[in-house]
Formats: structure tokens, sequence, C-alpha cells
């Protein structure tokens, strides 16, 4: 069986990498396999700026923060012979927030998935649970190496218990030196040793051990403990010697010179093994329980060491039943008396290393690599990637519950505030005439679909504040500070014409005459502005506004003639700018851009010209064929946009694209009632449930708000009004096209 691995891998030097190197020899070591080289495949993760020469087992390298480098080597899996993929998962590792880059690679996969979770926070990010959550959807296996996490995965991060497999960490296979010999070769013969090992830094509690001396020294002054690792890359590069200056401080201060010593090399497994036969005493003195997995500590117990550890959860299990002593975090007094009980009791001793030698042959990595072996083989023989296909399909029910909590939230007496800092209000940044009319229109949308009591009592704050930001000659201011000061005389074409839209709707759909009357008037005294208008989005925006307004009031001749002009100055756009390979109004698309065609759909119903018909059909396709070519939404990205003849930004991508794109689909299906475009909408929908670039949610199930946007290295966890309101607009329409759909397949039926 042919299995690529990925991960990091020497001679890089980290953890993660050592474990990846030994698991692929373990699993080699239980086939016929003669050579690594020939027989693996690795993909190795490379930290920036890092000129690594990889052995000939690596055939790809991924430059950690290179984010095509990922979706290169997805390809490059598909296209080998490889019939399983195994990841090394730790999110410091891959590039983007918490190694969000990974996701990319994973759901390109064709073959089946297995994880090996290093790490499994009790507290995680929001986006650090999100990358797991969406891990846990694509892989086949996720390998865990305690209990604890096995808890974490199903109580914290939803995914299913048949799911997840617990194989411990491996343990290399030394010859074994007698103590004595040990101590003979690094000249410690005449010493009782302690031993930490590992990459030095703050989380390390060394200092406990240190504070802990001098008490053990007064019995056993002939004690040394040895401090063996260098300091790990990433705090020598940010923060240099720092912390082992600190310890070496301590320990001149404490007078235990001549009973501390540090160790500075980058040891091998090799050396690492002697000092551990050399050791009496074990110790791994971590200051949190919030270790899963400890490499240093199954080693330590693999090699019949006698341990004394921090109750950290790995330690827990592993120290169980005899196979070592714990002592509490930061306690040094108590690891004092322990020490003293064990040096003073050789058979007290002697069985604690007896029953971690036991224990440690049952995780040699020979044994550990064969049940990885099986692990592979059974996923390779029971995947069913047809059926993994069949997950995706869009199923209403995944949609998160129905709710105003985060709108709410953001809102005052006065109106919706635009910004927020995470799920928190930012009242410095005051409101806009854009997102209250964004919030007029959900309200009307979800009383009309659900008789809220919460929008009709919203709806009238959104009116107001609309009416208080109309000048006297019928245009809108669009900012207002938070202590109701103009922030501006006049707002942009685009709000305009977002305003106007709400206004178009609310008259459509009122809940009672007040609306009626209210948004009638200013809508009324708005009207002198439209032939003025000279920008296609805000042009369009308006369009949609008298629309609504003419499907209640479709005998006014002067606002059909006002669509028609806003229609023609799209259409003469489209004229001036497309060609026969871009299908669009301008020399760039940028933002908000399927607003335009829905605009021209729109228009249709009213005018029926075959032209608008045509110029909305084409440029939808357009639209669409640079949108959603890769099998999921990927809007516009705002930081470059997409000019003619170049490729789109992939980033930083917006909620209200999203929407737009909805609200197409919903506008083409009235027309056509062609249940494909149902369907568009909810693969666009579900951008905001994660099927994007990233793989990562933007709708926030604990605020039930929306993140501002998906940028290169993660989500803008913000939640303001306008992505906010942007994912509710479009949930209720997914709520609303499924019920029209349903009538009209009966309809038919009937």
């Amino acid at each position: 069986m042919k299995i690529v691995f990925i991960g990091t891998y020497p001679p890089r030097k980290c953890g993660i990498g050592i474990f990846t190197n030994h698991l692929v020899k373990a699993i080699l070591s239980n086939t016929n396999s003669k050579s690594i080289a020939q027989d693996s495949m690795v993909i190795a993760i490379n930290e920036k700026d890092s000129n690594i020469t990889y052995p000939e087992e690596v055939k790809y390298v991924i430059q950690q923060n290179d984010q095509s480098d990922y979706i290169g080597a997805a390809k490059f899996i598909n296209y080998s012979d490889a019939e399983v993929c195994i990841l090394e998962h730790e999110f410091g590792i891959f590039g983007g927030d918490d190694g969000v880059f990974i996701l990319p690679l994973l759901h390109r996969l064709e073959i089946p998935l297995i994880v090996t979770f290093h790490t499994v926070l009790k507290s995680p990010t929001y986006t650090q649970r999100s990358i797991v959550e969406e891990i846990g959807k694509k892989a086949a296996r996720i390998v865990v190496m305690s209990k604890k996490a096995i808890h974490f995965l199903t109580d914290i991060y939803q995914i299913p218990r048949e799911k997840i497999v617990l194989i411990e960490h491996g343990v290399p296979e030394f010859e074994k030196l007698p103590r004595k010999v040990a101590k003979q070769k690094h000249g410690l013969s005449e010493r009782k040793v302690l031993l930490t090992f590992g990459l030095l830094s703050r989380n390390k509690g060394i200092e406990t051990v240190i504070n802990a001396l001098p008490k053990v020294v007064e019995k056993h002054p002939d004690l040394l403990y040895i401090v063996l690792g260098a300091t790990h890359p990433n705090i020598l590069k940010h923060s240099g010697e720092e912390y082992r200056s600190y310890l070496q401080r301590i320990v001149k201060k404490l007078g235990l010179n001549d009973n501390v010593y540090f160790n500075k090399e980058f040891a091998t497994e090799a050396t690492l093994f002697e000092y551990l036969y050399a050791c009496d005493i074990y110790i791994t003195p971590y200051l949190n329980e919030a270790q899963i997995t400890s490499g240093t500590l199954s080693y330590a117990v693999g090699s019949g060491c006698a341990v004394i550890s921090t109750p950290y959860w790995h330690a827990q299990e592993l120290l169980a039943h005899g196979r070592g002593c714990l002592f509490d975090f930061k306690n040094s007094d108590q690891l004092s008396d322990i020490l003293i009980d064990l040096l003073e009791d050789n058979n007290k001793l002697a069985l604690i290393r007896e029953k971690a030698m036991a224990y440690g042959q049952k995780i040699k990595w020979p044994k550990i690599g064969k049940q990885y072996l099986d692990l592979a083989e059974y996923v390779s023989n029971n995947w069913d990637k047809n059926a993994e296909s069949e997950k995706a399909v869009i199923d209403i029910r995944i949609m998160p519950t129905y709710t105003l909590e985060h709108v709410k939230r953001l809102t005052d007496d006065t109106g919706i505030i635009q910004h927020a800092k995470y799920g928190i209000p930012n009242l410095k940044k005051g409101y806009c005439v854009d997102d209250n009319s964004r919030a007029l229109l959900l309200m009307v949308m979800a009383y009309r679909q659900n008789k809220d009591k919460d929008a009709l009592q919203l709806m009238p704050i959104y009116l107001s504040f609309i009416h208080y930001m109309q000048r006297e000659n019928g245009d809108f201011r669009n900012f207002l500070s938070f202590s109701r000061q103009y922030l501006d005389e006049y707002g942009s074409e685009d709000s305009f014409g977002r305003t106007i839209w709400a206004l178009g709707y609310l008259l459509r759909f009122p809940p009672n005459d007040s609306f009626r009357q209210m948004s009638k008037d200013i809508f009324a005294l708005s009207t002198q502005h439209f032939r003025q208008l000279t920008t296609i989005r805000g042009a369009a925006n308006t369009i949609i506004g008298i629309y609504h307004y003419l499907k209640s009031e479709s005998n006014n001749e002067k606002m059909v003639k006002d669509m028609s002009s806003l229609v023609q100055l799209i259409i003469s756009n489209y004229k001036e700018h497309s060609t026969a390979h871009w299908k669009w109004y301008e020399d760039k698309m940028t933002y908000d851009n399927a607003i335009i065609p829905l605009a021209l759909f729109s228009a249709y119903e009213i005018l029926s010209d075959e032209e608008i018909l045509q110029v909305a059909k084409e440029t939808s396709l357009f639209l669409e064929k640079e949108t959603m070519a890769k099998g999921f939404f990927t809007p516009i990205g705002n930081k470059g946009w997409l000019r003619k003849e170049e490729s789109a930004s992939e980033y930083d991508q917006q909620s209200i694209d999203v929407m737009a794109m909805i609200l197409l689909h919903y506008q083409i299906f009235q027309i056509t009632h062609e249940k494909i475009y149902i369907e568009k909408m909810f693969k666009c929908y579900l951008w905001f449930l994660g099927e994007n670039t990233l793989r990562l949610p933007l709708f926030d199930h604990e605020t039930q708000g929306c993140c501002d946007g998906l940028g290169q290295q993660g989500v803008n966890r913000n939640q303001g009004a306008e992505s906010t309101l942007a994912y509710w607009i479009s949930h209720i329409a997914i709520l609303s096209a499924q019920e029209n759909e349903y009538l009209y397949v009966n309809d038919n039926k009937g």
C-alpha cells in the first residue's frame, strides 16, 4: 500500500518532524519494503526562509506561508499512486491563522485521509475550533494519543466517536544500556542524576525543579539535574536565550552551580536515550494541564525511566497504575519531598521502572506502525468517494436556527451600529444609512417570512433612521456619529440606491398602513434624483427598489420611465466595455457584482425588453464562470478585484457579494422556474458555513452574527452590521426559495 505523509520532516528541527520520520519507518517495517526512499512519499512543510535539503523520500515541499504550494501538493498527491494520506496536524506548522492553509489542500484530496492530532485544545479560539471541525468532516479517521483527546473531540468539536482511534505515541527501539554503563559514558558515575529533556521554553516549568533542589541537595550533595535541549527555534528567534538566562540566575542565587547542568545541544535520539538510561529520575514539570501529548514523556516511560511529572493530561494517563509519580503544578516543596523519598528508597524506584519498562514494550514504534498500517488498509478498503461527495449535497437542515439576536445586539434606539469588535458593537464608528436600509429590508423579509414580532418592533427604528438621514431635497446623508451628529452632507449613490431598494420593498410588503404611508413619503421625495444617477451600482440598487414599488403601483408611468432610463445607463456601459471574452459592464469586476444583472432581470419583468434579458443572461453567466468554477462560490476579492485579461483577486471576500449572488439566482428562478438556480443559491449560501476557499465558516453560532470577511490569513472575526445583515437576508431568501420551489412543483403536479 502506498501512503503519502504530510508533516514537518528531518532535517528540520521539529518534534512533529521526528514523529513523522519514525511513523514512516515504522509502517514500512511492517511491510516487505526495503527502501524508505523508493517506497515512501513525504510532503514536507518548510519554514519561511529556510533552505533545507531533504532526503529522497520527500517528494514535494510546501513553503509554510505560500498558499499555492498547498494547492500544488493536493494536485501532486491526486496524480500520484498514493492510496491513503496521513496528516500530522499541529496548528503552528501550517500557514495562515492557526494553520488554516492546510484546509484547502485537504478539501481537494481525492484519496481517504487519516489525521493525527498532536494538539487538541480544551478552549480553542473560533478559528482553531473551526479548523478542527472542518478536518473532522473531511477525515476518514482521526488518531489521538490519549483518552482525554477523545472526549474533547466528541464533546467540544462534535466529531463522531466512530471516527476517532486511540494510538499511543511511539517510542524508538534502542539497545538498552545498563545505568552504570550509561553513566560512565557521560562521566556521571559518582552522581545521582535527574533529567529533563526537550526544546526549552517558558511553559516547561524548569524553575519548579530548580527551586525544589536545595532541600534535596542537603541530603544528596552528589545530585545533578541535567536540562538537555536547545531553546525552541521560535523562542530563540524572538526572545533569544532569555529563559535560559533566567534559569541560570536562579541556579546562581540558590548556590546550585555544581548541581545543575544546561546542555544546549539539539541532541540526537541516540544521545537522548543514553541520557535516559543514565538518569535516576526523569522529570516533566510543565506549568499547566493543557498538554494532550508529550513525546518526551513517552520516550522516558518507553525507556523504563522512573518519572515524576506535574499532572498534565497526558501524564495523568501515561503514569497511571504506578508507572510514575505526580506532583502539583509549580509546587517545588512537594517535588522536593517526592525526590527525597524516591532517592532514599531503591525498591520504590525499581518498581516504578519495572512498570514503565513493561508498558514501554507495548508502544515501541514497530507496534505503533502496525496499528497505523492496519488502520490505513481498513480506511482504503472501506472508503467510498461517492458517499463522501453525497454529504456535500445541500441540505436545508444544516442551516442555523433563525434568530435576530446579533442584529438586536447591534441596534439601539437610533439605528443599527455599522461596525463591531468581534461580536461587540463598536460605538465609535456610529451608524450609516447603508446598513439601516439593509436592516429595514431584512425586517420586512423576516416579518413576511416568519411574522417575527422582533422584526416588527425593529422596523420603525430603521425606517425612522432613514427619515432622519433624508435631506429636504430628497437625497440622503450616509454617516451619523454615535452622538447623532451628521458626518457627511451627501451619501454615495450606492447608499442612495440601497435605501430606495429597502423603501420599495417595504411599499410592496408593508405590515400595516402606517409603514406604507411613511415609506411612500420618503420614497416620493427621493424620486427627483433617480435620473441624476451616474454609477451603475447606484442605478442597479435603485432599479430593484423601483421594481418592488411597481409590483404594488403598476400604473405609475413615471416610475417605468425612470426605470428604463437607469436600465439604459447600465446597458450602455455594457456595450462600451464588453468584448467576446469579457461580458461585463466595466473594465474590472469589483464589489457587489451580482446586483447589476439582478437589477436587469428585475427590470425585464416590468419592461419585457429582450435586449435587457439577453444582457442579464450573458453577464450572469460570465459572473458564474468567474466565481463558481471551483465547485464552490468564490467571490471576487476586493484586494485587487478582477481586471480584463488578469486573474481574479482571491481575497478579501465579502458577505455582500454572497448575498447579491443568492438574490440574483433567486430572481432567475422566479423567471425561469428552473430548479438549478435553487441549487446555485444553496451553493453560494454555503460560503457562509465553510464551503469557501479556506474551508472556514463565517457564521458564528455563538453570537449568531457573521464575520466581516475572508482574508488570506483567515477570517476577519469582527461581526459588523453589513456582514450580519447580508447573512440573514441570504438565510431568509433561501427559506423563501425553498417554499416557492415546493409550491411551484406541486402546482404543476396539480
